[in-house]
């Protein structure tokens, strides 16, 4: 080993020139960015708000219509229930949004609940956190996605039966404009999200208007009450589901504490203000929503939305500002799911480092995305798009419960953590994986804030689950214990390689003395003969190996071999039953079974590579299968010699 002056090992480093080549995927998300790019690839609050509150605010679009849809069982007297509750769903809020603005300024690297709960509560609450998330990211692309096809389907009724590929191909689309980055995407993103802001504002003033000046009415032509059960009366456990229902407003909250990376410096206070300006929006567009709604007697429907039926009376009629709404509504909630694609990434990328998911999700991609968590978000929201006919009802009691349970996990581990910041005295700091915690004099005001937040979204919690478990909110309690279960076994595997890799009371092992060579062979042509001049430099002692199945064809090996092996002896297996791995396998395994503690044993297998990858096809890749079975015996060295075929 070269060593410099002091001493030390050399290391030398060169810069790899080498851009990643075009092709027509670059032509799609863009050029490929350096890493010294990063750092203008951060947004500002203005971008950060259509970056990650699309979500947040599209879901007004939806959540009084779903409040609507349960109430209607107790008849169109109980939808006046619906103010008040979504009064109840705004002050909850409020709450939330002042726990994350306090989870912003703890943790600036970003994260959420999965780091709070992570560094206060231990690994299976945060592996809980993390799940409920990465679902509830998942469904919100599924449910933000359906609901804007269900607007395109109000507008244009004739495309209701193709709504199930409509919702697929604008997945996709939101899919590429976000593998060009979030700077990118944000950019894109940006004036949709400000004009669906500004329509829903024009359309709720001109209603108020209107309303107090009598001159509103009521829906025209309504569409058939949309019902989901068998008529009931108004009972507190019915007005329990309207409110879980409503609740679906707050998905998307957490979103912005995840992403606190992604803003400009400083990232804190960029990001908490961007959260309380989307709360503030959020708060005043469902209650005004609900309100008008309730007062034009809206109906829940499929065939059409609540929004299309209050812009529709609001407007007078299908004119160009209701064309307007629609269009910015419709935008919006394809824009949702943008707040998943630019959240779940960066988590699963979180959870990965930690070594809860694959590895392979932590590596950015050409531009400076998580170019593999947004290709499996993609992947999985489409498959409960497909499984569940693109409906947003049938969705939505799948949607909120992880979100709530993560605010609930969220919440207690900010609770712990004040707890921990009153044991410590002024001036004292202790450096955490995702933050420093130091002495908060206002500890215990804080605590009992995150005390009653934590109890307030765990009843919300356990509301949903009870009152929306047989209308599907059972397959979420079945799938988050399921990919709770996949991370440990994903974090076991990565801890126990860990572990076996490690260099703590490591001792060299002892330098080989002798290293024997078996080289496979199924035929003597140009490709044996270079792998056997490979194998001779390894080592003198080579034996040639090959499977006999056809007695004519190893005949024809053995007469070649004695013209070209230069004399390296060749074993021949014979295999009666036509078996190919089994026989090698077992050679092997005595070969090793005679050797010495010290002796080394290389395998080296020959193939050849064709042009193209239709050739690949002709052939029955035996190299690889062999290769791959090889692999798991111990102590074993496995060389690929490839053969390119010109």
């Amino acid at each position: 080993m070269h060593h410099d002056d002091r001493g030390a090992p050399y290391v030398q480093r060169r810069v790899a020139d080498k851009k990643p080549r075009r092709s027509w995927l670059t032509v799609l998300t863009g050029d490929p960015l350096a890493t010294a790019e990063a750092p203008h690839e951060t947004i500002n609050k203005k971008v950060g708000l259509a970056v990650f509150a699309s979500d947040a605010l599209s879901s007004t679009a939806y959540s009084t219509q779903e409040m609507l849809v349960v109430l209607a069982l107790a008849g169109a007297a109980a939808f006046t229930n619906a103010i008040p509750l979504s009064l109840v769903i705004v002050a909850l809020l409020a709450l939330v949004t002042a726990s994350y603005v306090q989870t912003i300024h703890a943790y600036p690297g970003g994260g959420g609940a999965y780091i709070v709960a992570r560094d206060n509560l231990g690994a299976a609450p945060a592996a809980a956190a993390g799940s409920a998330l990465l679902v509830g990211y998942i469904l919100t692309v599924a449910v933000s996605i359906s609901s804007g096809v269900a607007q395109i389907n109000s507008s244009f009724p004739a495309l209701y039966p193709y709504r199930v590929p409509i919702a697929v191909i604008l997945t996709v689309f939101v899919m590429l404009v976000n593998l060009r980055g979030v700077r990118e995407s944000g950019m894109v993103f940006a004036v949709p999200t400000y004009f669906f802001v500004a329509m829903m504002f024009l359309t709720l003033i001109i209603g108020m208007v209107r309303y107090f000046t009598g001159t509103l009415g009521v829906v025209q032509d309504p569409p058939p009450m949309e019902m989901v059960g068998l008529a009931q009366p108004l009972t507190l456990f019915l007005l329990l589901r309207a409110f879980t229902s409503g609740t679906t407003a707050l998905t998307g909250v957490e979103a912005i504490s995840n992403g606190v990376p992604a803003f400009r410096v400083p990232r804190s206070r960029n990001a908490a203000i961007t959260l309380v300006w989307m709360s503030a929006i959020l708060g005043f567009l469902l209650i005004g929503i609900t309100y008008l709604a309730v007062q034009i007697g809206a109906v829940p429907s499929e065939e059409e939305t609540v929004i299309s039926q209050l812009a529709r009376t609001v407007d007078g009629g299908r004119d160009i500002i209701y064309l307007l709404t629609m269009a910015g509504t419709t935008i919006i909630l394809v824009m949702a799911a943008n707040t998943s694609f630019a959240g779940f990434p960066r988590l699963a990328a979180l959870l990965a480092i930690d070594g809860f998911l694959p590895r392979q999700l932590s590596t950015q991609g050409s531009r400076l995305v998580y170019s593999r968590g947004i290709t499996v978000l993609t992947l999985l929201s489409i498959g409960f798009i497909v499984a569940f006919q693109a409906s947003v009802t049938a969705l939505i009691p799948l949607y909120a419960i992880g979100v709530f349970l993560s605010f609930t996990l969220s919440q207690a581990g900010m609770v712990h953590r004040w707890w921990k910041s009153g044991r410590l005295q002024p001036g004292q700091e202790v450096a955490e994986r995702g933050s420093t915690l130091a002495h908060d004099r206002g500890w215990r005001a804080k605590l009992a804030f995150n005390t009653v937040g934590a109890v307030a979204t765990g009843m919300v919690t356990l509301i949903f689950a009870a009152t929306k478990f047989r209308e599907g909110a059972w397959i979420v309690l079945v799938v988050l214990p399921l990919l709770m279960g996949l991370t440990f076994r994903i974090h076991r595997h990565y801890r126990g390689l860990s572990t076996a890799l490690s260099l703590q009371k490591y001792e060299p092992e002892m330098r080989s003395t002798r290293h024997r060579v078996i080289l496979l062979i199924s035929g003597v042509h140009k490709g044996t003969l270079r792998a056997l001049r490979y194998a001779q430099l390894l080592s003198s002692d080579v034996t040639v190996v090959h499977i006999s199945v056809d007695p004519e064809e190893t005949a024809r090996v053995q007469h070649k071999w004695e013209e070209w092996g230069e004399g390296v002896r060749l074993v021949i297996l014979d295999s009666p039953y036509r078996l190919m791995l089994e026989p090698i396998v077992d050679y092997i395994e005595y070969i090793a079974s005679q050797r010495q503690p010290n002796d080394t044993i290389t395998i080296i297998v020959p193939h050849f590579v064709p042009r193209g990858w239709f050739d690949n096809l002709l052939h029955s890749q035996t190299a690889m299968i062999l290769r791959l079975r090889l692999l798991r015996l111990p102590n074993i060295v496995v060389t690929d010699v490839p053969y390119q075929v010109t």
